[in-house]
């Protein structure tokens, strides 16, 4: 019997391999062969025709002297500081919004996942046009208070700004809806123990319900901040290139693309996302790090 438990559980390992096999096959190739691959690019001189040939650290060399590097880095930063905060408080306060509403929340809460499943492609077309200097709607609404008009996507000192806002509204409905998850997920005893021991709504939200919710918020955290330092469409949507407004709103993937495949500098743009990459993982094993001192997971 136990010989045959055996076989049965061999049996039902090689099956379930078998289903995985297509999965780790597709991961191998296009993710760990590619990740492999583009660090050995990344020292290289691969441009569009020829044949790659070493450079050893050339490119690193030069990219730490590019002065257009350096502020796509400072623009991608900036991204984070503005956009990461934004979303984690916005949704949060609408994710608790939406755990109080009774009436129509099925409505509310349908209207504002409509971003989530909107193409990003839409959404930059449909904010370009919001954005616009002549016949913009926000410029339409400002012109109605005797504000003068934006320009929203040309001027320098404003479209990093206008991009980061449309960053906030694309990823707000998934974080809300994560974070209302997690508020569901709260047992409600704890409210009404505090309801009992004299607490009002603030007492309760600040020192019970954020301290309950730390671990998703958490995960919030983690995952806009990869997505953010990421940030392209809406840069390549939004704004025209070779403008001087797009170079002040330039990002490190958006200057990854516009080396490695508008100057076929593919060497150089992949060491761009090799560095992109490296900031990544070290901002997310710092946030690992620091989350032992404020989220609670019991």
């Amino acid at each position: 019997m136990t010989h045959k438990n055996h076989a049965r559980k061999r049996t039902d390992g090689m099956v379930a391999l078998a289903f995985l096999l297509p999965l780790l096959a597709g991961l191998g190739v296009f993710y760990f062969y590619a990740f492999v691959k583009n660090i050995y690019y990344s020292f290289t001189n691969l441009g569009s025709f020829g044949k790659a040939t070493f450079t050893g650290l050339e490119n690193y060399l030069r990219l730490f002297s590019d002065p257009k590097f350096y502020r796509s880095l400072g623009n991608t930063l900036r991204y984070v500081v503005i956009a990461v905060p934004a979303v984690v408080v916005l949704s949060t306060l609408n994710a608790y919004l939406l755990s109080r509403l009774r009436i129509l929340s099925g409505v509310f809460r349908t209207l504002l996942f409509l971003p989530a499943v909107t193409m990003p492609a839409a959404i930059g077309i449909l904010w370009r046009w919001l954005f616009n200097y002549k016949f913009g709607l926000i410029n339409a609404l400002l012109g109605k208070f005797g504000i003068e008009p934006v320009a929203w996507l040309s001027d320098p000192a404003v479209s990093l700004y206008s991009v980061s806002i449309v960053l906030v509204w694309a990823l707000l409905a998934t974080q809300t809806v994560i974070i209302l998850t997690g508020l569901q997920n709260i047992p409600a005893m704890y409210e009404e123990a505090a309801l009992i021991d004299g607490a009002n709504r603030r007492q309760i939200f600040l020192k019970i319900t954020l301290p309950l919710l730390s671990p998703t918020l958490f995960f919030v955290i983690t995952i806009t901040t990869i997505n953010v330092f990421q940030v392209f469409d809406f840069i390549f949507l939004m704004l025209r290139p070779a403008t001087l407004a797009i170079q002040y709103a330039s990002s490190l993937v958006y200057y990854f693309y516009d080396r490695a495949f508008i100057a076929y500098e593919k060497g150089y743009g992949v060491a761009v996302s090799m560095i992109l990459f490296l900031i990544i993982l070290l901002v997310t094993v710092i946030q690992f790090i620091f989350q032992k001192k404020w989220v609670h997971y019991s």
